[in-house]
């Protein structure tokens, strides 16, 4: 018997065929979901090797800082900003940025890479409320209570109600800049003013305080807890005290740096010290050195190996080196000098240090630069309020990884003052967001 080939039904057949399509697209839905979640999935691992490497470069960084400070920070000096890289420094790659600020105090939309110096900012501890209220977008309410904070006096100079804000006020030493947040008073306009991300630079998103385009920077612009200067070589011997010392150590002093006439300027501090009475800085001591015929280059032969101070550190000494224009003007209204006096001694000081920057081994230039008659020059000549050494620096440190991805910044503060720098301070900072500027973000995104 022959047999006839199966056939389905043509109804049969359509069902089938519609099946086989629907497992076909379900197999094709699924080939695709997985292809697109190993997309992201790719992506995400690339963010976070990306993520890694910036994490090693800001480790790498701190490591170059500390190089930096190792090498070109000896005795008090502060790097400039020619001897290392601040800027777009390879780590594999990753790379990373040091973000500092600008020491002429110029505004700018873009941030200035560099080490900032601790030494040229107002000491919180050790700085006046006077002194304090004349800094830019201040108020003497709020000086009061930062000195209020610190006292150690019980309850405070000024008896502010902590209560209601649900803890007391400290009565010691500040331990950081932060801890300003918990002043009485204390406002984010006063602390950060309009540099949102603490960057040094108006970037796009960040609205002028005062209008038109010029950045206001806030307090901790202009403040730090960690100014501490070594009344010590780094062989741990002594300077020479001009105010205790005999005329023979005078006359050795001067000899043994290569000022010419030691003999007869020796003799004349000695006397001018015995009629005068000692010297209430170094600064004062200056000025009677220039009157008595000294240069400014003899000076500084001699700045690094004496002091007017007894105690092992001295604390809260503005550096005029590199203290911004707003700080020097604070420093010599606080101490008596009028606004129109200050704020012209300010700028006329800022122009010399850009002009003659060979001239800045010791404080001596701003008598060459102001006249040892200038009101500023006597006003500070009246204590121990300035330097021309560092011992503290800040490297702020943002870097991202290949391909402008995985940002990442940490701030970093290192104290020199024992010889070998270190770590005495550390916070993450990648939480106020891009702090690079915008013309590197449109170079990173156009490389990607």
């Amino acid at each position: 018997m022959k047999l006839r080939p199966f056939k389905l039904p043509p109804a049969r057949t359509g069902s089938v065929l519609i099946l086989v399509l629907w497992i076909a697209l379900g197999l094709l839905a699924i080939a695709l979901y997985f292809a697109n979640s190993m997309t992201y999935e790719y992506a995400a691992s690339d963010n976070r090797a990306s993520g890694l490497a910036a994490d090693q470069a800001i480790e790498g960084g701190a490591r170059y800082a500390a190089y930096v400070l190792a090498n070109y920070a000896t005795n008090g000096a502060v790097p400039a900003t020619s001897e290392y890289q601040a800027a777009d420094v390879p780590v594999g790659d990753a790379h990373f940025w040091i973000i500092g600020r600008n020491p002429d105090g110029t505004p700018s939309s873009e941030p200035y890479f560099g080490l900032m110096d601790e030494g040229s900012k107002f000491n919180l501890n050790t700085t006046t409320a006077n002194t304090l209220s004349y800094l830019p977008n201040m108020t003497v309410d709020f000086a009061d209570a930062i000195v209020d904070w610190r006292s150690t006096n019980g309850a405070g100079a000024y008896g502010l109600n902590y209560s209601s804000l649900g803890y007391e006020d400290k009565n010691s030493p500040f331990e950081t800049v932060d801890e300003l947040r918990l002043v009485y008073g204390a406002t984010m306009d006063l602390l950060e003013g309009d540099d949102l991300n603490d960057n040094g630079a108006l970037d796009a998103n960040e609205t002028p305080l005062n209008g038109g385009n010029v950045s206001t920077p806030g307090l901790f612009d202009y403040v730090t807890v960690y100014s501490r200067e070594p009344n010590f070589h780094s062989d741990g011997s002594s300077p020479t005290n001009v105010n205790t010392a005999s005329r023979a150590q005078l006359q050795a002093l001067l000899s043994g740096a290569g000022v010419g006439n030691a003999g007869g300027l020796g003799e004349r501090l000695f006397r001018d010290r015995t009629s005068s009475g000692p010297a209430a800085g170094m600064l004062a001591f200056c000025i009677r050195c220039r009157e008595a015929g000294m240069s400014r280059a003899d000076f500084d032969k001699i700045y690094d190996d004496i002091t007017t101070s007894r105690g092992s550190y001295i604390y809260g000494r503005v550096n005029v080196n590199t203290a911004g224009p707003a700080v020097l003007e604070a420093l010599f209204m606080g101490h008596g000098v009028d606004q129109s006096t200050a704020l012209g001694a300010a700028q006329s000081a800022v122009t010399y240090r850009k002009e003659n920057p060979s001239n800045l081994g010791s404080i001596a230039w701003l008598t060459d630069a102001l006249g040892t008659s200038s009101p500023a020059v006597q006003a500070l000549a009246g204590g121990d309020y300035i330097t021309a050494h560092s011992f503290q620096f800040t490297a702020d440190i943002a870097a991202v990884g290949p391909f402008g991805r995985g940002y990442r910044r940490v701030k970093f503060i290192f104290d020199t003052s024992d010889g070998v720098p270190k770590v005495i301070y550390r916070q993450d900072l990648g939480g106020l967001g891009w702090a690079l500027g915008g013309k590197l973000r449109e170079t990173l995104v156009a490389e990607r």
